[in-house]
């Protein structure tokens, strides 16, 4: 056995050893923060089939040509990435046409309002023709209200579901209507609506502006691999030296600084999400769908 292949060994071993005293001191788990929580609904969300399975033939490829373990592990990690990195902002769209399908429901509300019914009453009419992209909200919401539960619940639990800004200044606006009867709320939810249009608006120019940086990023990107698979084709002899276990630690570090090249790329060239108003409200929605004041 070689000296880097017993250190590597040796220093996996170690790390066995901390990860198990650690699990073994730790208490009770902590309660994971809204911001884990939402990655790792976007992680089940993404792990489709197909995507799964280019994943794991892209390994099985990688690991017959070049039999190297890091090699197989940074194809998976590329295999799985990259697309979404090279491909369109879905996430962008999805948030766009989220923010027209809380001005459209808005507005509903809004006209059903003017026409002298009660906010209940507005929720439960506009439910039949709610927007698709909160239509399973809405429906949520509406339930929650036949079933008898207060009101500002269900709103708070509609706002846990939706998790959007823009969704939070209208669920405040309803609080405010439903707890302390706010004046004039048809008037206000028509600004909200037309507040939401000008914000769809505004992330369109921005994304417009940003377009030039996602094409760079695609290029540097596609050359990179480009080199790659060129190398691995028609220059063996030149990649010879990672096969080795010190070349195969070597080659983890370098792959390590292109995956953080490329994370930051797309992060710069990608528009994150806006902040939240209404946060915490796990126990509300509880309490919604209980109809049980929180």
């Amino acid at each position: 056995m070689s000296a880097a292949t017993a250190g590597i060994l040796g220093a996996l071993a170690g790390l066995g050893v901390v990860l198990t005293v650690a699990g073994l001191r730790l208490g009770a788990a902590p309660e994971p923060s809204p911001r884990l929580a939402q990655l790792a609904a976007r992680a089940r969300q993404e792990a489709t089939m197909p995507r799964i399975a280019a994943t794991l033939v892209t390994m099985a490829v990688v690991a017959a040509v070049t039999r190297w373990p890091s090699g197989t592990v940074l194809a998976g990690l590329a295999a799985w990435f990259l697309p979404r990195a090279l491909g369109p902002d879905r996430e962008h769209a999805r948030a766009l046409e989220r923010i027209e399908a809380i001005a459209t429901f808005t507005e509903m509300l809004r006209d059903t309002i003017s026409g002298a019914a009660g906010l209940e009453q507005a929720i439960l009419a506009a439910e039949p023709v709610a927007p698709a992209p909160v239509r399973e909200q809405v429906v949520l919401l509406a339930a929650r209200i036949r079933r008898g539960a207060r009101l500002p619940d269900a709103l708070r639990a509609f706002a846990a579901e939706t998790a959007d800004p823009t969704a939070d200044l209208v669920v405040a606006a309803l609080l405010l209507a439903a707890e302390q009867q706010a004046r004039d709320l048809a008037q206000l939810l028509g600004s909200l609506a037309d507040s939401a249009r000008q914000q769809a608006v505004m992330r369109m120019r921005v994304a417009a502006g940003r377009a030039r940086v996602r094409t760079a990023a695609r290029i540097i990107i596609a050359v990179t691999m480009v080199l790659v698979l060129g190398l691995l084709a028609w220059s063996r002899a030149f990649l010879q030296p990672y096969g080795t276990p010190a070349g195969q630690l070597m080659l983890l570090v370098v792959g390590a600084c292109f995956a953080a090249g490329f994370a930051w790329l797309h992060k710069i060239s990608v528009m994150g999400d806006d902040p939240r108003l209404l946060t915490n409200l796990g126990t509300a929605a509880e309490a919604g769908v209980n109809g049980a004041r929180p």
